[in-house]
């Protein structure tokens, strides 16, 4: 989907759901990855996460621009266009937009590099950093740790 046709479709959204028309500009933002999108307060204008320009995705976008739209239309009107304002709520419960933007797998992993296990209870723990031992213990007995196994490459969500 080009920049054109997403501002075309976000502008139909915007006539079809709230009866308003988006008088401003809607950008595709390449650098997103946790979020769907984002409204800015000051120059109106709205970004949407390039990964969900897919055909794919379309049903997730629409929910998206709902949201963003809403963020639009209440604080142009001077309501409540937080996330927790009431009004926020109930207009976008009313048009049907999403409240969180789905996770279509762009977070980050990360790789377990340190498996410890315990030597009093033998539950294993996998961590990123390494830990000092003389320090931490198990945290389900109290027991010593020992360091198992180096350099692993497990992925942690």
């Amino acid at each position: 989907m080009t920049a054109a046709e997403l501002q075309n479709l976000v502008e139909q959204v915007s006539l079809k759901y709230f009866g308003r028309q988006f008088n401003h500009q809607v950008k595709i933002n390449y650098r997103m990855t946790t979020t769907g999108g984002r409204y800015h307060l000051d120059d109106h204008h709205i970004e949407i996460n390039a990964h969900f320009l897919a055909p794919q995705y379309f049903r997730e976008l629409i929910g998206i621009i709902k949201h963003e739209l809403t963020h639009y239309h209440l604080h142009l009107s001077h309501q409540g266009y937080r996330h927790q304002d009431q009004d926020f709520k109930t207009l976008l419960s009313a048009v049907g937009g999403s409240r969180y933007a789905p996770d279509i797998g762009l977070k980050r992993t990360r790789k377990a590099k340190y498996l410890y296990v315990c030597t009093k209870c033998g539950q294993e723990f996998l961590r990123v950093r390494r830990l000092n031992l003389r320090r931490f213990a198990c945290g389900r007995c109290g027991g010593k740790l020992k360091l198992l196994k180096q350099n692993l490459a497990i992925n942690l969500h």
